[in-house]
């Protein structure tokens, strides 16, 4: 699903958040005017906005009057436009970045607004008794809406700084940026426009909106891989719900030599690049990373909406081709996995999408050059891969996830152009649109066993399990576990949504607690909202016609879907990490020519005997 779940499902839980933030400062609110009203400390603050009306100097007034003025309304609107213009043209950073670091922002300041201007319809409170230095705009006191704006601007700022400095530049920087928020709010209430605890909220209202979106678009569970790239298992907690601990492991050594990413004698490389994911500029680095690697004989074909792949079918056959490299995102992936599965011919992942939901889950860095510098110079690692077909779709391959229902409706109805413009946030304003679509009546069957009846507003097959951000999605699902993971959402009402949204946000990129599904199992979460299974081959069937998507394509709408695991059908470049890191993902690591795990058990990655049939349906 790829950017589309992590579009549709991830920021469906995040307009549950904002909501719950709303409620929670407007409670806040109607405590702070109501019972507490005349308990310590309110009941000092009074005292406090007296003492400085009383003290008030020259020098300091006309100090906190430009603080006053820089988080005024227009103040911030103009400075928020202006640091997103500046981010969008920022050189030398990825386009995708770009739109996200400016998305992050005004999406903080404008989220901030919007909370702060529900919980003033509900919290009426009076501004300080003592003489205003300021006009007094008719919102209430509570809380600080100069405050809010300040923290979510320059506390955005800040987070941004923090990603691209170091050192004492980034020491300097940040700090500089977070004293705002703190000096607007000692003005607030030394010029008698808001008591204490007004400008106290104001300052966790920008904050919580700041971890909000910040979590959404830039904040993943950190993961590490063994020594053949994939991630290593992690630690489970037990039924008791005890805490999760990692530890570090010696990983399994491969039995033969890892194979290098980068071709070692002659041989094509050919490069599938999406024109509008991979700009110009990128283009031309991959180039030439790839001749400074010994890739001199290159072949480039561009990706259509007829030919997801480019030419990549017909350049491999024409000529002996030693390395395939993607610059585009999941779905360029998929459609370029699905010409190269079961061939031996590695791939090397250039994320330039919006998602980039395998290259996540493969650990893979975020920015392009420096995945592709890393995986060249590491080594080739069999992952699974999902074969499907249906009702009116030929059989095909999947990378991430596949699904049917509420996020297959969203990712076809999203705007392309918003999509170009806004990244992952064009996918809210089609999933609202359905959020009342009614639930859908299915039956799932796994390995050939008896069908379960089930409704669900969604059914998502897994290949890996972490959408953006490292929501667990599917907790137990790995690229080279040899089974697919199913998960049906099914939130009844808003409790339903919530306890499916504190779920989700609460685990870590690992699989949920309990023992590890087998064939045939299945586990409940969430109040029952989420239900997990696991198998080999899943069969849907629909009681009536629904949207579906591969990897965040959409697919005409059917009533059976059908998915199958390749066992290590793909080769992919990853990059090497030392022998024992870290724990992350559960279950155990498949070395691409053959390794042993912990147990000693011998486990063998080849990829699925070819078929005389174009498909390879066996």
């Amino acid at each position: 699903m790829s950017n589309a779940h992590s579009a549709g499902v991830r920021s469906g839980l995040l307009l549950l958040l904002l909501p719950l933030q709303a409620a929670s400062v407007a409670g806040l609110g109607l405590l702070v005017t109501g019972p507490l009203a005349g308990r310590w400390p309110l009941s000092v603050e009074d005292g406090v906005n007296r003492a400085l009306a009383d003290r008030r100097e020259t020098l300091v007034t006309a100090v906190s009057a430009g603080m006053s003025r820089l988080a005024a309304t227009e103040s911030i609107v103009t400075l928020t436009l202006v640091a997103v213009l500046a981010l969008l043209l920022v050189p030398g950073v990825p386009q995708v970045r770009r739109w996200r670091n400016a998305a992050f922002l005004a999406g903080s300041v404008a989220a901030q607004s919007a909370v702060f201007l529900l919980v003033t319809v509900v919290v009426g409170r009076a501004r300080p008794d003592v003489p205003h230095l300021d006009a007094a705009p008719p919102t209430s006191s509570f809380p600080s809406g100069h405050v809010g704006a300040a923290t979510a601007l320059f506390g955005g700022l800040a987070v941004l700084a923090a990603g691209r400095l170091s050192g004492a530049r980034r020491a300097l920087v940040v700090g500089l940026l977070l004293l705002v928020p703190t000096a607007v709010a000692v003005s607030r209430v030394y010029r008698g426009m808001h008591h204490p605890s007004d400008v106290v909220v104001g300052l966790l209202n920008g904050g919580c909106t700041l971890l909000v979106m910040a979590y959404a678009l830039f904040w993943s569970t950190p993961g590490t891989r063994t020594s053949t790239g994939l991630p290593a298992p992690r630690t489970r907690p037990d039924d008791t719900g005890a805490a999760h601990t990692a530890t570090r492991i010696p990983t399994a050594a491969p039995a033969a030599p890892a194979t290098p990413a980068a071709p070692a004698g002659p041989g094509r490389t050919v490069v599938v690049r999406h024109p509008h994911g991979c700009d110009d500029g990128t283009a031309a680095r991959v180039r030439a990373l790839l001749r400074g690697h010994g890739c001199t004989d290159q072949v480039w074909t561009s990706t259509t909406a007829e030919e997801p792949a480019g030419a990549l079918a017909a350049r491999v056959a024409e000529a002996d081709t030693a390395l395939v490299v993607v610059c585009g995102g999941d779905g360029t992936v998929r459609a370029c996995a699905d010409v190269l599965s079961g061939g031996g011919i590695p791939l090397a992942i250039v994320p330039c999408g919006t998602g980039n939901l395998l290259a996540r889950n493969l650990r893979l860095p975020a920015d392009p050059d420096t995945a592709l510098r890393e995986a060249l110079a590491g080594t080739t690692v069999g992952i699974d891969l999902g074969r499907i077909h249906g009702d009116g779709l030929a059989p095909t391959r999947f990378t991430v996830m596949a699904g049917a229902g509420f996020d297959a409706a969203m990712v076809r109805d999203a705007s392309t152009r918003l999509k170009r413009r806004l990244g992952w946030a064009a996918y809210v304003l089609s999933a609202l649109r359905h959020l009342g679509d009614p639930r859908m009546r299915l039956s799932v069957r796994l390995d050939g066993g008896a069908p379960l009846e089930r409704r669900a507003r969604m059914v998502v097959v897994g290949n890996v399990g972490s959408l953006q951000g490292g929501l667990p999605l599917l907790p137990d699902a790995r690229p080279d576990s040899g089974r697919l993971e199913v998960v049906l959402l099914d939130p009844r009402g808003v409790a339903g949504w919530l306890a499916a949204a504190r779920h989700l946000l609460t685990r870590p990129a690992t699989r949920a607690s309990g023992p590890r599904l087998t064939g045939g199992q299945e586990r409940r979460a969430a109040r029952g909202a989420l239900e997990y299974f696991s198998a080999e081959r899943i069969d849907l069937r629909f009681a009536r016609p629904q949207p579906r998507e591969l990897d965040g394509d959409a697919f005409a709408a059917g009533t059976r879907l059908t998915a199958e695991v390749e066992p290590g059908a793909l080769r992919v470049c990853l990059p090497v990490r030392g022998p024992a890191e870290p724990v992350a993902a559960a279950g155990p690591v498949r070395a691409a020519d053959g390794a042993e795990e912990p147990g000693g058990a011998r486990v063998t990655a080849r990829p699925p005997a070819r078929t005389g049939r174009p498909d390879g349906v066996r």
